[in-house]
C-alpha cells in the first residue's frame, strides 16, 4: 500500500505579483515613440516693452509733454486731463473775446457793470432777509496772501532778468544765432500784430495752448520726424549763409573770462 505522503501532488509555486505603478514612474512609451527624438517646444519670446524710437526730439530725449509743461495742474489743464477746468478756461476766454471784439465792450465799462450787478444783488438780498426772517448771506472775507504775491514777484523778476540778460548778449554781439532768432521772431510778431489786435492775439494763444500740446503728444513721432528734417535743412542753409556772408561781419568783443 502506497504511502499517503507520496500520493500528494506538490502545489505549483505562487506567481509573483506585478509591482504597483507609482505616480512618480514615467509613463510607458511605444517603441515608435522611443525611436523618435523627443520634441521640445521652444520657449515663448518675451514681449518687449513699447519704447519710442530714439532720434531727434523737440523736447529732448527723456522729456515728456506733461513734464515740459510743468508737470502740475497747469499741464493737466493744457493736456485736457482735467476736462472740466479746460472747458471752463476755453469758455471763459471765448466769452471775454466776444464781449470785447464782437459786442465792442470796453474793459472799464465791463468791470463797472459787473460790479454794479453784483453789489446790487447782494445788497437787496441782505435787506430782503430781514423781512423774511432768514439769516443774511455769508459773504467771505477775501484777502490776497502775502506768499502768493512774493512768489509771483520772484517769478516775474527771474523772467525779466533773463530777458534783460539775453538782450544784452544780443546787443554786444556775442551770439549771432540768438540775434537772428530774435529778429525773425519779432518780425513774425509784428506781422501777426498788424493783422489782429492784442486781445485777439491773446485769444488765439489760449486756443493754441489748449490744442497744440495735446496734438503733439498724440502725433509726437510724426512731428519729430518732420522737425528733424527741417532742423537738418535749416542747419545746412545757416552754414551756407555763415560761409558766404556772416563770416565777413566783424564779431563783438569776446566774453571776459571769470577769474578764480
Amino acid at each position: 500500500m502506497a504511502d499517503p505522503a507520496e500520493e500528494t501532488v506538490a502545489a505549483p509555486p505562487p506567481t509573483p505579483a506585478a509591482p504597483a505603478e507609482s505616480a512618480s514612474d514615467p509613463p510607458l512609451r511605444s517603441p515608435a515613440d522611443a525611436a523618435s527624438p523627443e520634441k521640445v517646444s521652444p520657449p515663448a519670446p518675451a514681449s518687449a516693452p513699447e519704447t519710442r524710437s530714439r532720434g531727434f526730439r523737440l523736447l529732448g530725449e527723456d522729456t515728456s509733454v506733461h513734464m515740459a509743461l510743468g508737470g502740475g495742474k497747469t499741464a493737466d489743464v493744457l493736456l485736457w486731463k482735467d476736462k472740466k477746468t479746460s472747458a471752463v478756461v476755453i469758455g471763459g476766454a471765448t466769452v471775454i473775446w466776444i464781449l470785447f471784439e464782437v459786442l465792442d465792450y470796453h474793459l472799464l465799462t465791463l468791470i463797472s457793470h459787473v460790479l454794479i450787478g453784483v453789489l446790487a444783488i447782494l445788497f437787496l438780498w441782505s435787506k430782503a432777509t430781514t423781512f423774511i426772517k432768514k439769516s443774511p448771506p455769508d459773504i467771505p472775507l477775501v484777502q490776497i496772501p502775502e506768499d502768493l504775491v512774493v512768489n509771483v514777484s520772484r517769478a516775474l523778476r527771474n523772467d525779466i532778468n533773463r530777458a534783460l540778460h539775453l538782450s544784452r548778449e544780443i546787443a554786444v554781439g556775442h551770439d549771432l544765432k540768438k540775434f537772428l532768432g530774435v529778429i525773425v521772431g519779432l518780425w513774425i510778431l509784428s506781422g501777426v500784430g498788424s493783422c489782429c489786435d492784442f486781445l485777439t492775439l491773446i485769444y488765439i494763444a489760449v486756443l493754441m495752448l489748449h490744442t497744440v500740446p495735446i496734438l503733439y503728444d498724440k502725433y509726437q513721432d510724426k512731428v519729430d520726424h518732420f522737425a528733424r528734417r527741417a532742423h537738418t535743412e535749416a542747419r545746412k542753409q545757416y552754414e551756407v549763409l555763415d560761409a558766404k556772408i556772416l563770416s565777413k561781419i566783424p564779431r563783438g568783443p569776446a566774453k571776459p573770462k571769470k577769474q578764480n
